[in-house]
């Protein structure tokens, strides 16, 4: 069962507030991701803490140094339920992990960062991996 949108929302204008789009519904993350041109950085948003100590200030600080992908796009697990499974099918053959960072590159999965990257470290070094990525893909 969703958490009430009251809990989640703080974590949600954390990303919009930063210029992400929210997709909803599975047709708004096929929208998203099935684009043959250009890159798309989608968050699988969480309300962990994990989520909103490090992996949604490591993106934010990422996202301040420069390289920046054509789309930001974000899913939030737990709430947008069907968007978020149909986001996942995107990312296979990884396996569901929330939060989650994947960055698409002319429709391809080229980078993924899951939460065993994420929950263990700072939201530096988050940003570090993320801006290699960044500068590697954009």
């Amino acid at each position: 069962m969703p958490y009430p949108e009251e809990w989640v929302r703080p974590g949600r204008e954390e990303l919009t507030s930063i210029g992400f789009e929210e997709l909803k519904t599975n047709t708004d993350v096929d929208n998203a991701l099935q684009s043959d041109e250009g890159t798309v950085l989608l968050v699988v948003n969480s309300i962990c803490g994990c989520a909103a100590g490090k992996a949604r200030p490591g993106i934010a600080h990422a996202l301040d140094q420069g390289y920046k992908p054509d789309r930001l796009a974000t899913v939030f697990a737990g709430q947008d339920l069907e968007a978020t499974a149909q986001a996942r099918e995107y990312m296979k053959p990884f396996p569901p992990s929330s939060p989650s960072v994947a960055m698409f590159k002319d429709g391809k999965l080229v980078f993924m960062m899951e939460r065993h990257k994420i929950e263990s470290r700072e939201a530096i070094d988050i940003s570090s991996d993320l801006q290699a990525a960044l500068k590697e893909y954009c």
